[in-house]
């Protein structure tokens, strides 16, 4: 099981770009950022391309619906991003999204030679992902759920003929109290977009439980361990208090690869 980090794009430069530095120096294989709306998380990446050499540099994911295809990839060369690291999440809500992302995949692949990774929850975009992607982001999965979710995608890579993608998820990871209490704040607002409602439904149980929270440093790893055999990378998502760069660097190292 291959391990990523992944922060908010939304927070202090500095601490991103110190974070992906950590992140390659301690084995990571892929580092991430989000796409808020308020924030590109192409923009967002740039720096740590020029300071890192080898770590995989993720956007999970660019929605679209809002940016269509050639807008981000003029946007990854307006960023001199490096297609052979980047791994360029996209993903759009319904109405039509099957249709949406499949249509600029098709595009994204005319006009960037890179990896393409898409967002997915529900059963058929999961197995649109096996038959157009390079590979697959799940959110908010339990790792029993994730194993579920990743038979479809492999039934859909088998029915269109073409490997299997790679198969990754979020884990969000909170250390602590108030981290805790910011992971379950975030639990709950996905939990009112319909999109993730329904996905909590479909695995009968409540948001926060499909994130890791503990006490202390020295039990995420063992957390981290129940999802081996689940997918092929998880991506820890931190969740600190205040997104402070020495809250950053301890969630880092707790969560390094073994």
């Amino acid at each position: 099981m291959r391990l990523g980090f992944a922060l908010f794009a939304g927070i202090a430069p500095e601490v991103i770009l110190a974070a992906s530095r950590e992140a390659e120096a301690l084995g990571y294989d892929s580092f991430w950022v989000n796409h808020p709306g308020a924030t590109d998380g192409l923009a967002v990446l740039a720096a740590p391309a020029r300071q890192t050499q080898k770590i995989e540099l993720g956007v999970g994911v660019i929605p679209l619906h809002t940016r269509g295809p050639e807008d981000i990839a003029a946007g990854v060369r307006a960023q001199n991003l490096p297609l052979d690291r980047l791994l360029l999440g996209v993903g759009s809500p319904n109405p039509q999204a099957l249709s949406r992302v499949r249509e600029g995949v098709t595009t994204l692949r005319r006009e960037l030679k890179t990896r393409i990774v898409i967002a997915a929850l529900g059963p058929k975009m999961c197995r649109l992902a096996g038959e157009v992607a390079d590979g697959v982001l799940f959110n908010w999965l339990t790792p029993e759920y994730a194993k579920k979710s990743a038979e479809l995608v492999r039934e859909g890579a088998a029915a269109a003929g073409r490997p299997v993608p790679r198969i990754m998820g979020y884990v969000r990871v909170a250390i602590g109290p108030a981290a805790i209490d910011r992971l379950s704040d975030e639990a709950d607002r996905y939990a009112k977009i319909p999109a993730y409602g329904a996905n909590f439904t479909r695995q009968g149980l409540k948001p926060v439980d499909t994130g890791i929270a503990v006490q202390t440093p020295d039990a995420v790893a063992p957390a981290l361990r129940k999802w081996e055999g689940a997918m092929d990378d998880v991506v820890v998502r931190a969740i600190t208090a205040k997104d402070t760069l020495d809250e950053t660097l301890a969630l880092l190292r707790a969560a390094r690869p073994a």
